[in-house]
């Protein structure tokens, strides 16, 4: 389509598949019906829901921190790309919680004023990477993980997560796709390549056996929400295949997640996520109310 002016191909909204990030932007919850089932307790549908958005929103800002310092200009905009839809995922989540919840919070509220120890998110998604290799092999167990549990929620009685996982699958599946190809090329390249690899893969490990520990709202909410103890095989399958392929050999040292007392889940998170918070909510809590 030819246009008389650069605004006009900017504002168009019927040819988003041009843009990096879209224009008009289609709302991935028109028509689902958002009553809460009546065999879904409304408490414990909130809080996974809330669990899940700060898993999305906590990576998403990880990420973000890596757009000027990724190898290349298109891996800049990949992970860009993939921070986005992740940050898509946790305002519909945190949306959903705040709307199950109904105790006059949004999800703003959710994101931005709520302390450290208020957070749900798996500790995975806090820490930060030392090199490029550190953060594409936190990102393939991480969006292994989630693609499996995305998967699965496409079946739940709530029909607002059934909506949010198939919308993710699409988008996580490139995610992984995405990790899991770094993995590869860099595992298999260069001995200095190879090895900064295995020390990432190594270093991820401790971190891994915490997103397979079902929590209380999870096993309640037996209709609603995923046990993630079921994704462990789907999980070491694409972890071995992909290992296999860039030549790494499995790690072998395992921290178990419930060693320390808790896990993210229960709130007991790694000094990391006050550091992220307060760089997420700064803005948010200066300007307290601020609109922009």
């Amino acid at each position: 389509m030819s246009f008389d002016a650069a605004y006009e191909a900017l504002t168009d909204h019927d040819d988003d598949a041009r843009w990096a990030y879209g224009t008009g932007f289609a709302d991935p919850l028109a028509g689902v019906d958002t009553a809460v089932p009546q065999d879904v307790d409304r408490g414990d549908l909130s809080a996974y829901c809330l669990a899940l958005g700060d898993d999305a929103l906590i990576m998403s800002h990880r990420l973000q921190q890596w757009v000027t310092r990724a190898p290349e200009l298109e891996d800049e905009l990949a992970l860009a790309n993939i921070a986005l839809d992740l940050l898509g995922q946790a305002r519909l989540l945190l949306s959903r919680a705040a709307e199950v919840e109904d105790a006059g919070r949004d999800e703003d509220a959710l994101a931005y004023l709520r302390d450290a120890g208020d957070f749900r998110n798996v500790r995975l998604v806090e820490r930060a990477d030392a090199d490029f290799a550190h953060l594409v092999a936190r990102l393939l167990v991480f969006s292994t993980w989630r693609l499996a549990l995305l998967d699965r929620l496409t079946a739940s009685a709530d029909p607002v997560l059934a909506a949010i996982g198939a919308k993710g699958v699409k988008e996580v599946t490139y995610h992984r796709d995405y990790a899991a190809q770094w993995v590869v090329r860099l595992g298999d390249g260069t001995e200095i390549s190879h090895e900064r690899m295995q020390a990432a893969i190594d270093a991820v490990t401790p971190l891994v056996a915490e997103l397979f520990v079902p929590d209380q709202v999870e096993l309640r909410l037996a209709r609603a929400a995923v046990d993630p103890s079921t994704t462990r095989p789907e999980f070491d399958a694409v972890w071995a295949q992909v290992l296999t392929a860039a030549t790494l050999r499995p790690p072998t040292a395992v921290v178990q997640a419930n060693g320390d007392g808790g896990t993210g889940r229960d709130g007991v998170h790694t000094p990391a996520l006050t550091e992220i918070l307060a760089e997420l909510q700064g803005v948010a809590r200066s300007l307290p109310g601020g609109v922009w």
